[in-house]
This record gives C-alpha cells, sequence and structure tokens, in this order.
C-alpha cells in the first residue's frame, strides 16, 4: 500500500508568503489545503483544496480543520499566515472603536490560538514517526514599538507569547512550535517581505529533526539568524 501524502494546512493564503508556501510544500510531495477570504473553492484539485473562509470568526476554523481532515487528512503542518492591519493615529493611538480591534484580535491572535488548538488535536491523532508543525507568520512587533502600528502589535506579541508557551510545553511531544520574522541582514524590520524565502524556510522547519529556536528572525537568502533584543 503506497504511503500516504503529508498535508500542509495555510490559513490565509495569499499571493506572496501563503502561495510561496503552497508551493514550497507541493514540491516536496505535500497535498496541500489553502483556507482564505479569496480563495475558490471551484479551483480545488486533488492535491491542493481551496476552502473560502473569513477568520476574522474564529469559529470558522474549527470547520476549516474538519473539512481538510475529510478532504485530505490531518495536516502534520499547520501555517497561520492571516494578519489584520488598522493604522492607529499615532497621537491618540487608544482611538479606535472595540469593533475594530476585535476584528483585528479575533485575525491576529483569536484564531491563531483555534488553529494551534485544533493542530495539536491532530497532531495527538499521527503516528510518532510524523514530524508536526505549527508555523506562525509574526514580524519584528513582538519586540518592536510603533505606535502608528499598535494594533497589529498587540496581536503578534500575544501570539509570540502564545507560540513560546506551547514550544515549551509540547516540546517532549514532539510538537514544533515557530514564531516567523523575517529581518534584514542588520536585524532591522523587514517591511518588504520575501515569499519565497518564507517557503525555503517553513520547509526546512517542518523538515527538521527536533525543536529549533521558537522565534526564528531569518534573513533572505541566508536562514535563520539571531538578533540580540532589548
Amino acid at each position: 500500500m503506497p504511503k500516504a501524502s503529508p498535508v500542509i494546512l495555510i490559513l490565509g493564503s495569499g499571493p506572496n508568503v501563503g502561495q510561496s508556501v503552497a508551493r514550497a510544500f507541493a514540491a516536496k510531495g505535500y497535498k496541500v489545503a489553502v483556507a482564505s477570504r479569496t480563495s475558490k473553492e471551484e479551483d480545488s484539485t486533488a492535491d491542493q483544496v481551496n476552502i473560502s473562509s473569513d477568520l476574522s470568526d474564529p469559529d470558522s476554523v474549527t470547520k476549516i480543520f474538519s473539512k481538510v481532515k475529510e478532504l485530505l487528512g490531518l495536516p502534520s503542518v499547520v501555517v497561520y499566515n492571516a494578519a489584520a492591519f488598522t493604522a492607529s493615529d499615532a497621537k491618540n493611538p487608544l482611538s479606535l472603536p472595540l469593533t475594530n480591534f476585535t476584528r483585528d484580535m479575533n485575525i491576529n491572535t483569536t484564531s491563531a490560538f483555534v488553529a494551534a488548538q485544533q493542530a495539536v488535536l491532530g497532531f495527538e491523532q499521527l503516528s510518532d514517526s510524523v514530524t508536526k508543525t505549527f508555523i506562525y507568520t509574526g514580524n519584528v512587533l513582538n519586540t518592536t514599538t510603533m505606535v502608528p502600528l499598535m494594533y497589529l502589535g498587540i496581536g503578534k506579541s500575544a501570539t509570540a507569547h502564545m507560540i513560546q508557551c506551547a514550544a515549551t510545553a509540547y516540546k517532549d511531544r514532539g510538537y514544533r512550535f515557530y514564531y516567523a520574522d523575517e529581518r534584514k541582514a542588520d536585524g532591522s524590520a523587514a517591511f518588504t517581505i520575501d515569499g519565497e524565502a518564507h517557503g525555503k524556510l517553513y520547509a526546512s522547519l517542518a523538515e527538521a529533526e527536533s525543536q529549533r529556536p521558537w522565534l526564528q528572525t531569518f534573513v533572505k537568502g541566508v536562514g535563520y539568524k539571531h538578533f540580540l533584543t532589548d
């Protein structure tokens, strides 16, 4: 009986990082499931399932996982790549209506929490021989304060804390958790990020024999690079 192909689920599959990650894993023999508002389900194939979804609704995440399990099987790699950004008033950053704040937090953190929770439930059912990886696409805002980006930074910081805790708590079970943050060579923020570099890093993390540093700061063309933080 042929060995079943591994499955990756990408939540928030945009034209840059999301699609690049999908291509990188497809090239390694993965079946791919992508979930986003723009995913066209009618374009699904035997090797890629597209799921139309709105990650501002955390309840939708469980339904996504159920659909992926039904159509492709349990994912051994889950990538949370969705993000919401509402600029804040640099002189009055607390002026955002609560409904807007809640929406951004749902996308940046709450739905990511549900995704990590569902990932673990699936990991528990997979063979011990299968590597199990959860990756969150982050940025420098978990360590850097930028007032106009306050709302995005709140979400990234909260989720980075969750990822760090999960990497510690599940290490002995072999579940890997990562917060990925592309930087420039000098360690400053890479505001224009490279999808192909993300795909290459994420594939290497999924193939790693053990948990690497949970905070995966990396540079295009170099890979992981540790930067000191204040």
